[in-house]
């Protein structure tokens, strides 16, 4: 981890070199994300086409933006060239968080076509599923869908209900769907365009239940009819999200060749021998969804990214618009004066800037881990690790859009709430990603458990009464050996000041801020790790120990990755260079870490880390960095080089002065 550099010392508010920053922010992509850009300028009457078009006609309008957007290849970066695409798995991520900038049933179609259907065919796939998959699907020739979640089952991938029975005197895979909740539910693609699914379902070989896997099953023919045993029905209206055609499918006697099992993982014979090279079932089932991970880092980018948006409207209205005003003054006063306007905005555009980070830190993980590299192998610490980096950070990521989203529209006023501004289709747009790719909560207790368990051998194979077991036997020793809080308490103090101190001392000092989070991670896990084993040792159920904990474990878990955030934004302001924009992203470095010490002052207070003195000293410290930061607020959103038909926002040309 770089020095934590901390804010200048003086009240100045530096300047920006807003070009800089946005290279900064862009990083080593930044041609891919400017290609993207300069695509949704391109097609920005989309936007308008969102509220004036019917269903059919936007899913229509949708599609075709899609084929024109993988016709310029920015669709294809992460699969291989050899196939057709762009061989480089980071400016896929890249390009899918920037193309959030624009409509968003254009990225989720997106995520859908390449990133669900295509990544479940590159990684679960072998090289025969490549050569007669890849190269259409990467061009749109060949459109699919992703059939997991059923009616039933969404988060629980392992108990799903359809099942693919193999006839070995066929030699084909016979798929069925025992009843309506075993339905394959919200499959993006499904109900107009899709004439291929990947399905997920219970193999069943030699009359053995070999657990989840994929097969590609054809669900349209030439025609786009059903293809027979197929029954398919639209999802209908969403709250959001209108321009992809979410559908139901059922499976009755739907026969596939024993050749469309995705077999990288597991492999069934002609004659009906099952085979696979890991052998512990669980293991392998979540080492095949371990390689779908890509799917959940660029929903939570593309969180953070239409957060921008809201905050590029938000506060550029807000240095524009007039309300009130000093009596007797004749002029009204612009909002962005107003200190409690820089409260709603500001800290959360410290926080997005902290998430943009964290974002890119994960995205260059997913990058090393699954990249082509056979000299290196697959480091499966290093993947697990991955796995729960990116769920936490699509957690904080997508919760923080939904929030940002709703107070920039509440801060813009009624005007807020036209959809010429872009709220509405914001807000409902996003509002599914909190349970896209992994309900938010569920992703937080993933989190816990491999901090409880450190990413151990058994981590795959645990559920939530396996965790409170392994916890209560012998993973509490190594949790507290781990978090080791007597040096983490010496480090907290050499932090803090002194009583004799004012209570605003050292408070824009980085390595304080970065204690103060690793302190209240590192009791927080501890104190968990006890409960569970208390609640063990007093012979209780573990299933009622883990729900009586389950809000600590999650606490826990946020935490953690609020902690992994603040070390990613210090890392990356230790890289700019000594100057204003140095200066600047320190500012907003201070302001994410105080902000949430603020939040969260409550609980600071009860375990004695902040005096009443103190937390008044944040408190009043935020407010000082929001006046900072005003002055700059603008360039600070004009930094993320969203093009301004991206801005189609009338209030920005009629400001009401």
């Amino acid at each position: 981890m770089a020095t934590a550099v901390s804010a200048p010392a003086s009240s100045h508010t530096p300047a920006v070199d807003v070009p800089a920053l946005t290279g900064l922010l862009d990083g080593r992509y930044a041609d891919v994300r400017q290609l993207v850009r300069d695509n949704l300028a391109e097609h920005a009457s989309i936007l308008t086409d969102a509220e004036e078009m019917s269903v059919p006609e936007f899913r229509e309008r949708v599609l075709e933006v899609v084929r024109l957007m993988a016709d310029t290849g920015q669709t294809g970066f992460g699969f291989p060239k050899e196939h057709g695409g762009g061989g480089d798995i980071g400016a896929s991520v890249a390009a899918f968080e920037t193309l959030a900038l624009g409509d968003l049933s254009v990225v989720v179609k997106v995520g859908v076509q390449f990133g669900l259907f295509g990544g479940a065919i590159l990684h679960l796939g072998t090289e025969r599923h490549h050569r007669a998959y890849i190269d259409d699907l990467v061009h749109a020739r060949l459109l699919g869908c992703f059939a997991m979640t059923e009616t039933g089952h969404g988060s629980n991938v392992q108990a799903l209900g359809t099942t693919a029975t193999y006839d070995a005197e066929a030699g084909e895979f016979v798929l069925d769907t025992p009843d309506d909740r075993a339905r394959k539910d919200y499959i993006g693609n499904a109900a107009a365009h899709a004439s291929h699914a990947v399905v997920f379902a219970q193999l069943v070989v030699e009359g053995e239940s070999r657990g989840v896997h994929a097969l590609v099953v054809r669900i349209r023919d030439a025609d786009g009819n059903p293809s027979p045993g197929v029954r398919i029905e639209d999802c209908g209206r969403k709250i959001g999200l209108n321009g992809v055609d979410n559908g139901r499918l059922w499976f009755d006697g739907v026969r596939v060749p024993r050749t469309n099992l995705l077999d990288r993982y597991a492999v069934v014979t002609e004659d009906g021998r099952y085979s696979s090279d890991i052998e512990n079932p669980n293991r392998r089932f979540f080492t095949m969804l371990g390689t779908l991970v890509q799917g959940r880092v660029c929903v939570g980018g593309a969180g953070i990214n239409a957060a921008k948006v809201a905050l590029a409207i938000a506060i550029e209205y807000a240095g524009q618009r007039r309300q009130f005003g000093t009596p007797g003054s004749g002029e009204e006063e612009v909002l962005l004066d107003y200190g409690m306007h820089q409260r709603r905005l500001l800290p959360l555009l410290a926080q997005n800037y902290a998430l943009h980070f964290a974002q890119e830190r994960v995205a260059a993980d997913l990058h090393d881990v699954f990249s082509d590299r056979p000299e290196q192998g697959l480091d499966e610490h290093a993947r697990r690790a991955l796995e729960s980096r990116a769920a936490g950070t699509k957690a904080l990521g997508t919760w923080h859009a939904s929030r940002t989203i709703q107070e920039c529209r509440e801060a813009c006023g009624g005007a807020g709430y036209l959809s010429v501004n872009r709220f509405d289709a914001l807000r409902a747009d996003t509002d599914v990603f909190t349970t896209f790719e992994g309900d938010n909560t569920i992703l937080l207790q993933l989190v816990a458990k491999g901090l409880l368990t450190d990413y151990q051998d058994s981590f795959e194979d645990l559920d939530q009464i396996g965790l409170v077991r392994l916890v209560a036997s012998t993973a509490v020793e190594t949790v507290l050996e781990r978090t080791n809080a007597r040096s983490i308490l010496e480090r907290l103090r050499d932090a803090v000041p002194s009583s004799d101190d004012a209570p605003d001392a050292g408070l824009l000092d980085g390595d304080y801020h970065l204690e103060l989070f690793t302190w209240r991670e590192e009791h927080l896990l501890s104190s968990v790790a006890r409960r569970l084993k208390r609640g063990i040792d007093s012979g209780q159920d573990p299933a009622e120990v883990f729900s009586r904990c389950q809000d600590h474990v999650i606490s826990a878990a946020r935490a953690h990755v609020e902690r992994i955030v603040l070390e990613a934004f210090l890392d990356k302001v230790a890289t700019v260079e000594a100057g204003p924009n140095r200066d600047a992203v320190g500012l907003l470095c201070d302001l994410y870490a105080l902000s949430r010490i603020e939040s969260d002052r409550g609980w600071f207070l009860e375990h004695g880390r902040l005096s009443n003195a103190r937390a008044k000293a944040v408190t009043a410290m935020v407010n000082e960095l929001c006046r900072r930061l005003r002055p700059i607020a603008q360039d600070l959103v004009d930094a993320y080089a969203i093009p301004r038909e991206m801005l189609r926002a009338e209030i920005l040309e009629f400001s009401g002065s």
